[in-house]
């Protein structure tokens, strides 16, 4: 099958996701072509398997906004058309569904009838897409989507109650490749980034508001005072700023080290104790999921799709948004002993292989033939 998939080429949970089924899924044989605005960050590979395909937008003084939309769909019709495409994936509702639905009604007109996947992450859905600007525009792209998938339990109700759908939407989770996650590190790396006698505690997000980064120090600060430790912050965003006066303020500067984007998160989850992830919102929690392939227990809110994928008392704990006592008390109950900590790090690991890449492709790819099937008829 010739798959075209478009998504956000960023170090960001949705196009990491797009990124990696692309890659899975020519390992099952497919060919792929990816459809953006600049190289994804994890797309290492370009082989006749796996095409880049670039959407540039010049720049017209008559636009105050260059129209990226309308650039994409004359894209994806070129791209449809030149190789021959048997269907499209586009993760986001906007502006990739939108795109993606031109982009078939302009290939229809030429007598090419081609079905749209469309994958919905979370952002699309409960920030972006329910303003009144666009909901219009996101409940017309979701329903005239041949199939509609969301990456979470939670998404799909949020989806079902903020808009008025007619489609059906099947929920196929994130997922991790765990052949990937095999720690070949040795302990004199894990010297570079803490003492011996220290634990270490990471994040790894894109520093918004919604992430509750302070959050994250305020927990921290609570088990350092305890159990010595480290945390690493990973990342770049609007609270990073913020969050470095905090810990200045608190005297956490040389306990605490901001990494910036990083493109060797897996080496430094194999280092990590614990992993904190005590956000607003969360559609599901990748950043969660990758810690405990890495057998990382997680400490995380109770919010959206997380208790979907940390299991309470199992893969590590779940706690109420803001609650950084509490955050910090079970955190500080899975590194209370070498025992338990190494319990924990097993139980994550095996909670995160339930959604192994090799469990969750063959999901897609079902979905891709109800699709086909779907213009067929």
């Amino acid at each position: 099958m010739k798959i075209a998939i478009v998504c956000y080429p960023t170090f960001g949970g949705s196009g990491v996701v797009a990124t990696e089924l692309g890659i899975a899924l020519t390992e099952h044989g497919h060919e792929v072509h990816f459809i953006t605005y600049k190289q994804p960050v994890r797309l290492e590979l370009i082989s006749h398997h796996v095409h880049f395909h670039e959407v540039s937008v010049n720049e017209y003084p008559l636009f105050h906004y260059q129209p990226y939309e309308l650039a994409l769909s004359s894209k994806l019709v070129n791209v449809v058309k030149q190789y021959k495409i048997d269907l499209l994936h586009v993760h986001y509702a906007i502006p990739h569904a939108y795109a993606g639905y031109m982009a078939k009604k302009m290939l229809q007109a030429e007598g090419i009838n081609i079905p749209m996947v469309t994958t919905l992450h979370g952002t699309d859905i409960t920030l972006v897409g329910n303003h009144p600007f666009y909901k219009p525009a996101v409940t017309f792209s979701i329903n005239k989507s041949d199939v509609v998938t969301s990456v979470s339990e939670s998404l799909k109700e949020d989806t079902l109650k903020l808009f008025d759908i007619s489609k059906e939407i099947i929920v196929v989770p994130n997922f991790i490749d765990m052949e990937k996650h095999v720690n070949p590190y040795t302990e004199c790396q894990r010297d570079l980034m803490a003492e011996p006698h220290e634990r270490i505690i990471t994040h790894v997000s894109n520093l918004r508001p919604v992430k509750r980064v302070r959050d994250v120090i305020e927990i921290f600060d609570r088990i350092n005072s305890e159990i010595p430790s480290r945390l690493l912050i990973v990342g770049e965003g609007p609270e990073k700023e913020p969050c470095e006066r905090l810990c200045k303020e608190k005297g956490l500067e040389d306990k605490v080290a901001f990494l910036g984007n990083s493109n060797e998160v897996n080496k430094i989850l194999c280092f990590t104790d614990l992993f904190l992830l005590p956000s607003e919102k969360e559609s599901f929690g990748l950043a969660a999921l990758e810690a405990m392939a890495c057998g990382v227990p997680v400490v995380s809110s109770n919010t959206g799709g997380l208790p979907e994928v940390n299991e309470d008392g199992v893969s590590g704990y779940l706690s109420e948004v803001g609650d950084v006592s509490d955050m910090a008390a079970k955190g500080l109950s899975i590194l209370s002993s070498p025992e338990t900590l190494k319990k924990f790090k097993m139980q994550a690991k095996e909670v995160a292989a339930r959604f192994d890449t090799q469990k969750i492709v063959p999901q897609y790819e079902a979905v891709y033939e109800r699709a086909l099937q779907s213009v067929a008829l």
